[in-house]
């Protein structure tokens, strides 16, 4: 059931207008776990792809909940490799749309164990001027934000603006030269700190006692299917069941 915050979100204050009221599905208690906002291109390549389900993961690992806006390509990486149980998706349409089609299924997923927000009413659509107020609210959330790729001219670089304005610290993924001219022009200019350590950017924002160091049991927070889980680490999954560090629900296996 559809639902409006009923708790003052600290963060939010950093907007240009707090946004009253907030709708949401899902987990709310989130919004009081440390955050890191996670966007990027919708079609990176595959080097994009690989550290941002890398960063993703190990922050999500740490005790750090990943905010994104759902959309394809770099912000549904970031949303699956956090683990849906640990993430929160700021939607441009109401919340009766599940927006866009092709993360449905993760949306869905989303709305049962992590948290989706948006400003907009029921029966909202995807309208092009929803996207930057979508924007606005991912940065807010987060204590700094990742670009992990973009384009000069991008949605993406609206985000930064949004970021630049509030004064949050922006981290960006250092690429060869062509492959991410939104990046690549933050770091010529001053505006962005270059990501060289995964594992040194989580040790400033997460917990040292959440950090796992186990291969299998970072994958299995993404909770894979267990056909997929099965492909990816043979033994480990009946090995890792007998020892009841992970379960089976749904055809997905949990970490317990």
């Amino acid at each position: 059931m559809i639902q409006t915050i009923d708790f003052h979100v600290p963060e939010l204050e950093s907007m240009k207008v707090y946004p009253k009221p907030l709708y949401f599905l899902g987990n709310s208690k989130l919004l009081k776990r440390p955050k890191i906002s996670i966007v990027g291109t919708r079609h990176p390549i595959h080097y994009t792809k690989m550290y941002t389900a890398e960063l993703a993961r190990k922050l999500s690992l740490a005790g750090v909940c990943i905010v994104s806006g759902g959309a394809q390509g770099v912000d549904g990486m970031a949303h699956q490799s956090a683990g849906v149980h640990n993430t929160i998706m700021v939607a441009g349409t109401g919340l009766d749309i599940r927006y866009p089609s092709i993360h449905q299924n993760l949306i869905s997923e989303i709305e049962k164990e992590g948290l989706v927000l948006s400003q907009f009413e029921v029966g909202q659509p995807s309208l092009k001027w929803n996207f930057p107020v979508r924007n606005e609210l991912v940065v807010a959330l987060g204590d700094a934000l990742v670009v992990t790729q973009a384009d000069l001219k991008s949605g993406t670089m609206h985000s930064i603006e949004f970021a630049l304005k509030m004064q949050k610290p922006i981290y960006v993924l250092p690429h060869r030269l062509g492959e991410s001219a939104g990046t690549e022009h933050l770091l010529t200019q001053g505006l962005a700190t270059p990501l060289y350590d995964i594992d040194a950017f989580v040790s400033l924002f997460g917990k040292s006692d959440f950090i796992c160091n186990d291969d299998f049991l970072i994958y299995c927070d993404t909770h894979p299917l267990y056909h997929e889980a099965v492909e990816k680490f043979a033994g480990k999954v009946f090995e890792y069941e007998c020892l009841g560090k992970i379960k089976v629900e749904n055809g997905r296996i949990k970490r317990i």
